[in-house]
């Protein structure tokens, strides 16, 4: 065999040997793309900073976000890059829904709440209970959840569960009674196309009763949804970091996790 033929065959074999630069950073690069679609179109982490929706979530509690549920507005795509205008491939979302959107005063700061109000409703609280369309919304005290109140006391809370119109239950508390700061607020018309929100901890939640110039959310516009709460699937508690591997016999939450948001 002369030398040529044998640089030629060495060199196909040097190029077919597995574990190459080039091959390694092809496999991260297809992993970043697989990474980035995912989180565009499918789902999307997210984890609980505060307390506005307890019972119904801890903080510390790590979900996924559905990105398709609502369609997809600028708000799905990292960053909010401008590329196109409203939503596509849209469906509205349902009362009772659990739902990630951005602030609408800033466009930026993801917050969590529950769908209450849709586009032309009235909404009205009165001595802590829920008026929609000027029609009581029942609800049923249950077994007290432990939590803190406002002075950051440790304890048993008033815990309801609560009817909406569409027949979706879900547990709220009442941290200072029927009696807290936002319990007789309203009544606010939701204008079209927006969403009015709220928390489940009802006395510890800013939300869509508070107006925007007052440091609330007001009422959150279609387009900045980015998408439907639907499992938890970590959770940790006592203040720690996900990332905090010696401290999970202590801090992981098992009971919390893989439980579909309701």
């Amino acid at each position: 065999m002369s030398q040529s033929m044998t640089e030629t065959a060495a060199h196909a074999a040097k190029k077919s040997e597995p574990g190459g630069l080039g091959e390694t950073l092809s496999v991260i690069l297809q992993a970043l793309l697989i990474a980035l679609v995912v989180r565009t179109l499918l789902f999307q982490p997210f984890n609980i900073p505060s307390g506005s929706m307890i019972p119904t979530l801890e903080i510390g509690d790590y979900l996924f976000v559905s990105k398709y549920a609502y369609g997809y507005s600028r708000y799905s795509i990292p960053f909010g890059l401008p590329l196109f205008e409203g939503r596509i491939l849209a469906s509205p979302p349902k009362r009772g829904d659990v739902v990630v959107f951005k602030l609408p005063r800033d466009n930026e700061t993801d917050y969590i709440k529950r769908v209450i109000g849709l586009p032309g409703e009235k909404i009205e609280m009165k001595k802590g209970r829920l008026y929609i369309n000027d029609q009581l919304t029942p609800r049923e005290p249950i077994e007290k959840a432990q939590t803190d109140d406002l002075y950051g006391h440790f304890g048993p809370v008033p815990t309801y569960i609560e009817t909406l119109p569409n027949g979706v239950k879900h547990k709220i508390i009442e941290i200072q009674g029927d009696d807290g700061f936002n319990d007789t607020v309203g009544p606010f018309v939701v204008p079209a196309n927006h969403y009015f929100m709220m928390g489940d901890n009802r006395d510890n939640s800013t939300d869509s009763r508070v107006p925007p110039d007052q440091g609330g959310v007001g009422y959150v516009p279609f387009d900045n949804l980015v998408g439907r709460a639907e499992v938890t699937f970590f959770s940790v508690g006592d203040g720690a970091a996900a990332w905090q591997i010696w401290r999970w016999p202590w801090t992981l939450r098992l009971g919390r996790m893989f439980h579909s948001v309701r």
